[in-house]
């Protein structure tokens, strides 16, 4: 007895949408549309994330009421820009390029092996010209000099802010492993707590070092501003350092089986 021919539509309960002839808008294969694709969501993500965030501190740094030591108002308002600025970016593009937005974290993912090098490496490019873009579209729009640049203060020394880069830097990509690459019944938070993650960073960092732990938020208002610091390195070197540490911790506890240790945490309640 013969099969009856069932067409797609019958099959599928619904009429599929179209699919376009990729190969001829340029795209030979889907690998090289999926790498576009990537490309084009880490650049809205972090162009809408850095720009937002580099409103908000333009905003915060011209209160001028504390002109010496800490001020907590700016430091808490910078920080939920940064902090909530990522949580939308993330939670706007983690479906198509996984909204990483910054290369500290595309590197970490690359050491994890959750992004092939090539797609890393188109990301970076794509976040530091966003970066670029939205520096200069935030120093467009708003009158006077650009105040949302990163710089030392509090009497913070190079060496220091390293290091303070780095350990801001760690939070943020040891919360992007867990949350994001390890699945778990958490990870359907993970932009929220990466927000957290950053949130915090900032509220530690923002003062002596301006909070960098991203070299697109770091490089683009320099070019902005055609002005860059004899210590700009620090900007670069502490977020790198900081995301291959979260990779090692990440790799040791993978390496002893973590989940061995504390079962039972993703079972039904």
């Amino acid at each position: 007895m013969s099969t009856p021919v069932v067409d797609e539509e019958t099959q599928l309960g619904y009429t599929p949408p179209y699919k376009p002839n990729y190969a001829k808008f340029g795209f030979g294969s889907d690998t090289v549309r999926n790498h576009f694709v990537a490309m084009m969501g880490e650049f809205v993500g972090t162009f809408t994330f850095l720009w937002s965030a580099f409103m908000i501190a333009q905003i915060a740094n011209h209160d001028t009421s504390i002109t010496e030591g800490a001020n907590a108002a700016k430091i808490i308002m910078i920080s939920f820009g940064f902090g909530f600025g990522v949580m939308v970016g993330v939670f706007m593009t983690f479906r198509v390029s996984g909204g990483n937005l910054n290369p500290a974290v595309t590197l970490t993912l690359m050491l994890a092996r959750a992004i092939p090098p090539v797609r890393g490496v188109l990301m970076w490019i794509s976040q530091m010209v966003a970066g670029m873009a939205a520096a200069a579209a935030a120093s467009a729009m708003t009158p006077g000099e650009i105040l949302f640049a990163n710089g030392l203060g509090g009497g913070c020394s190079r060496s220091r802010g390293v290091f303070i880069e780095a350990f801001g830097t760690f939070i943020l990509c040891i919360t992007v492993l867990m949350m994001a690459v390890e699945k778990s019944r958490a990870a359907v938070f993970a932009p929220f707590v990466i927000g957290i993650a950053l949130f915090i960073g900032h509220l530690i960092c923002v003062y002596y070092t301006g909070a960098g732990l991203n070299p697109a938020r770091s490089f683009g208002p320099c070019i902005a501003a055609a002005s860059f610091t004899d210590y700009h390195w620090i900007y670069w070197v502490g977020p790198a350092l900081g995301a291959v540490l979260a990779w090692s911790v990440w790799q040791i506890w993978k390496w002893l089986d973590y989940e061995t240790t504390n079962p039972g945490q993703d079972a039904e309640m």
